[in-house]
């Protein structure tokens, strides 16, 4: 987690029984039917009202710059509404009791996007969320705004298959190469502190479970593990480029022919 980059939120809206008002009223003197208001913190609302309630679609603009354009239930952003933060980052979606909840897309200050279910204001179910800076992206499982349960992690020439737990792959997975080739393993938490290599022979190769179509990759394979940067949280929408995209970086290598290599 981290604290760089969260995603906006959204001010306390002010009542707007004060300040100044112009438009329809009730019988009762309410504020019912379309008018605008500024309130007495500076804030400004455009839209419909019922029995001096927000009510039905408006647009509520902060002092902040913040804005919000949708609907509105009883005072609470309720329904479709598209809300502008601060700092350039956007939601688009369902909103319930002022909450992000249903379906929605939220695009960050640094251009990564996240399409897919929330939860009480969380990224929650399933979604997908795209790196601007790498074109990768995360298809999967989420809960209560991390990575979590089967996903897809798919970079620009190889994708990662299997099971993540909160923001991190752990299990048995795959990795799955443009070429053809598989790689068959299993994450623990353990942390890398130094890069190594290994070289596997014919025997080896075996037990690693690399593929390439239905046989194993011919020869002896050489594989570098090192550790990347943290993998970027966008369950808080940090940019990738401060954190880096990988989580381990690979290097194959075919002795029967040094033309052919899988660089991760």
């Amino acid at each position: 987690m981290s604290d760089e980059s969260e995603e906006g939120s959204e001010e306390e809206e002010a009542e707007d029984t004060l300040g100044e008002y112009e438009g329809e009223r009730n019988a009762e003197g309410e504020r019912h039917g379309r008018g605008k208001a500024r309130l007495p913190n500076g804030d400004t609302y455009d839209g419909e009202y019922e029995h001096g309630l927000r009510n039905g679609q408006g647009t509520y603009r902060f002092k902040n710059g913040a804005c919000y354009i949708g609907t509105y239930l009883r005072n609470k952003k309720h329904g479709q509404g598209t809300f502008f933060y601060p700092d350039g980052s956007k939601y688009e979606g369902d909103w319930v009791d002022d909450q992000r909840h249903g379906h929605g897309q939220y695009t960050y200050a640094n251009g990564d996007t996240y399409t897919g279910e929330w939860f009480n204001h969380y990224r929650h179910g399933q979604g997908t969320y795209v790196y601007k800076d790498t074109g990768s992206k995360y298809v999967g499982g989420w809960a209560h705004g991390n990575q979590e349960g089967e996903a897809e992690l798919i970079y620009l020439n190889h994708r990662f298959k299997g099971r993540f737990s909160n923001g991190k792959p752990v299990g048995r997975g795959k990795y799955v190469f443009d070429i053809g080739c598989e790689q068959h393993g299993e994450y623990t938490q353990k942390e890398v502190k130094k890069i190594g290599q290994i070289i596997l022979n014919i025997g080896e190769l075996l037990k690693s479970n690399l593929y390439c179509g239905s046989l194993p990759i011919p020869g002896s394979v050489q594989v570098q593990l090192g550790r990347g940067f943290d993998q970027p949280n966008p369950a808080e929408g940090v940019p990738a480029h401060d954190r880096g995209l990988e989580l381990w970086k690979m290097i194959f290598k075919v002795s029967s022919n040094p033309d052919h290599s899988v660089i991760l």
